[in-house]
Parts: structure tokens; C-alpha cells; sequence
């Protein structure tokens, strides 16, 4: 176990909105790749919708693209246990009422061997984040007005 611990890359999690429940599927493809790739691997995968009222509830996987074919069958079962209804109801919170979401939460694959190396040389992580995109465009913008 230890072992597998130390080939780990870093756990991360998304929770992408859909507003008025309206679910294309387009970016599915991009994250079939990602894990075909294998510089992702999905932990847990599950899809929850708002409704007007509040209340929040699961949604089965499905044919979002209405070719006939369940989009996101080759995600079906991935359930590591890490997410569980008090992480679902937390992210629900978060959505506008007649929303839906998918949560994900993934391993990033591409970084385990570097930190595996990283850490057989006795470095250690001290620190991590994330810099969200409108933050970094408003930066680009703010130095781009002042040159």
C-alpha cells in the first residue's frame, strides 16, 4: 500500500454546473481522451441536479447527446467511496435551483512518477492551489493596460 501511495499524483475535484439542467455532453470526449491518455484517472463520478425548491437529487448516467448512446457509460461504477452525500449536498450548494452538475474528482497520473522522484529526494509539498482562470485573464488584461 505504501507503495501505491508514492506512485499517487495529486487528487483533485471539479464540480461543473449545467443551468437549466442542459447537459450537451461535448466536453465528454476531451475527458475520455484525458483518461485514455492516462494523464487523468476518475476516482468518482456522479451527477446531481437543484430543483426550483431547493431540494437535491442524483442523476443516472444517460444519453446526453440523444444518439442513442449512453455518453458517459465508460464512467459507469467509478466510485472510489471518497465522495460521499455529505460532499454531493455541499457541492449542490453551490448550484443555482434548476441546475444540474457533474463531481468529479480525479487523479492527476501525469504528475505521480515526478512526485514520486521528488519525494526519494527528500523533497516535500508545502503548499498547493489553484489560480482560476478569470483571475489570470484579469491579470493578463491589467498588464497588458498598463505597458
Amino acid at each position: 500500500m505504501n507503495d501505491e501511495v508514492e506512485e499517487l499524483g495529486p487528487i483533485d475535484y471539479l464540480v461543473v454546473e449545467f443551468p437549466g439542467n442542459r447537459m450537451t455532453g461535448e466536453g465528454l470526449p476531451l475527458l475520455v481522451d484525458l483518461v485514455d491518455r492516462g494523464l487523468i484517472r476518475i476516482l468518482d463520478l456522479t451527477f446531481v441536479r437543484k430543483e426550483e425548491d431547493g431540494s437535491v437529487s442524483g442523476l443516472e448516467i444517460a444519453d446526453l447527446t440523444g444518439d442513442g448512446e449512453l455518453d458517459l457509460a465508460v464512467f459507469e461504477g467509478a466510485s472510489s467511496g471518497l465522495l460521499g452525500q455529505d460532499d454531493i449536498e455541499e457541492a449542490a450548494s453551490a448550484l443555482e435551483p434548476g441546475s444540474s452538475a457533474g463531481v468529479l474528482i480525479y487523479e492527476n497520473r501525469w504528475a505521480a512518477p515526478f512526485a514520486a522522484a521528488l519525494s526519494r529526494g527528500g523533497a516535500r509539498m508545502v503548499a498547493s492551489g489553484r489560480i482560476p482562470v478569470p483571475a489570470i485573464l484579469a491579470a493578463l488584461d491589467s498588464t497588458e493596460a498598463a505597458h
